[in-house]
């Protein structure tokens, strides 16, 4: 079953994790095409800074937050219809919520692999459990998955992150079958090492950890990149951008790699 994709004004984005980062890019790219947005994160933010995030007072019309934590089914539960009392039903949803955390396999301790998976897997499944049944209910919906390259290659000491990526994708392709012929696709998009907070935080542990400078540790990370430079979250917005829109309807359980050709 499909119907026939609403407007962009008419649209309800939710975006998990969407006040900061590729996130925030994310929802900056969906106020300007005229959809209305829904930020979720784990804490409140005032409408003052709802105002800075939209760019200005239009846009900060169609834009709202509520907060859970994503691994949390009824707090996701309450966000959700929080979320949809105020713009209406929920008809594209990005899971971008995410975290990162490194250490040696064997170093590794159980609270850091299940809050791996609790954040980026289990997250994403019950954020999505959450936005679909409207979707079906309407006949169209979009899911984009922010997931990395960590789902489509392995990296040393991010074993626990890998394995819930990795996950990600799965999930993704099997949601996708299921959702086949609903007019409801769910794609994933895949990019490498980019510019945000996440990346920082990744740069300041290497430096901690293994004495390089800032400037070795950022040179590092973007030498994986065949173009030998970070992506910029405004890249990976826009590759979401693309798969929200009416004219993707015929791609779905895809993973878009983001990452200047680091994956082919």
């Amino acid at each position: 079953m499909s119907t026939s994709a609403p407007t962009w004004n008419e649209r309800h984005c939710l975006v998990t994790g969407g006040a900061r980062g590729i996130g925030l890019a994310v929802t900056q790219a969906l106020l300007a095409q005229g959809a209305r947005v829904t930020v979720l994160g784990r804490g409140a933010v005032a409408t003052e800074r709802l105002a800075v995030l939209a760019g200005n007072a239009e846009a900060a019309t169609r834009l709202q937050a509520v907060a859970a934590d994503v691994a949390d089914a009824p707090a996701v539960a309450r966000a959700f219809a929080e979320a949809s009392a105020g713009f209406g039903a929920i008809d594209t949803l990005v899971n971008n919520a995410g975290q990162a955390h490194s250490a040696p396999f064997m170093k590794m301790d159980l609270a850091l692999w299940q809050q791996m998976l609790a954040v980026n897997l289990t997250g994403t499944m019950v954020c999505t459990q959450a936005a679909l049944p409207a979707m079906l209910a309407a006949g169209w919906g979009r899911v984009i998955n922010v997931a990395s390259t960590a789902a489509q290659r392995g990296y040393a000491y991010v074993s626990a992150y890998c394995a819930a990526k990795h996950g990600v994708l799965g999930l993704t392709r099997a949601l996708a079958l299921e959702c086949a012929t609903k007019g409801v696709t769910v794609n994933a998009v895949c990019p490498g090492f980019t510019e945000t907070d996440l990346l920082k935080d990744s740069i300041a542990n290497i430096v901690a950890k293994t004495g390089r400078s800032e400037a070795q540790a950022r040179a590092e990370l973007a030498a994986g990149n065949p173009q030998k430079r970070l992506v910029q979250p405004a890249e990976v917005a826009a590759a979401v951008l693309w798969l929200c829109q009416a004219g993707s309807g015929a791609v779905t359980g895809q993973a878009l790699s983001v990452s200047g050709g680091e994956v082919m």
